[in-house]
């Protein structure tokens, strides 16, 4: 997909996002002249370990975009062990289609085209934020 595409899916991923958006979950641009790089906040949920907590990352999004999946990078420090030192995220959806060398994931796991950042959104929140407090 050429960028010019791509930025066109961006840019109604981010319109449908701020018309429906994701309960403690808040997205913009981090430089308006640039589609392929977000801010995104996060509301620590009630009843877990981050409960008050607002975390701060970047999505960043190639240029190929839906093909290949989005990075996320927190800019807060978080503690969590699919979060590296240098606040990259490390989850499937975020990690590129196809079968996982390593056999850890399940294809179905891992960033499909048809994904959307709703979906990794969404996705993200719930491994990331909830998880360790299982």
């Amino acid at each position: 997909m050429a960028a010019s595409q791509a930025s066109l899916l961006l840019q109604k991923q981010l319109k449908d996002l701020c018309k429906k958006p994701v309960d403690g979950f808040s997205a913009g641009l981090v430089d308006e002249n640039n589609i392929f790089e977000w801010s995104v906040s996060i509301m620590g949920p009630p009843d877990t370990l981050y409960e008050g907590g607002f975390f701060s990352a970047i999505m960043s999004f190639p240029q190929n975009y839906p093909i290949s999946p989005p990075t996320v990078r927190f800019t807060t420090e978080v503690w969590h062990p699919n979060v590296y030192p240098d606040g990259k995220v490390c989850i499937s959806i975020l990690h590129p289609p196809g079968d996982d060398p390593n056999g850890y994931e399940l294809a179905i796991e891992r960033w499909s085209p048809v994904h959307t950042v709703c979906d990794a959104v969404m996705f993200f929140c719930c491994s990331i934020i909830t998880d360790i407090s299982n």
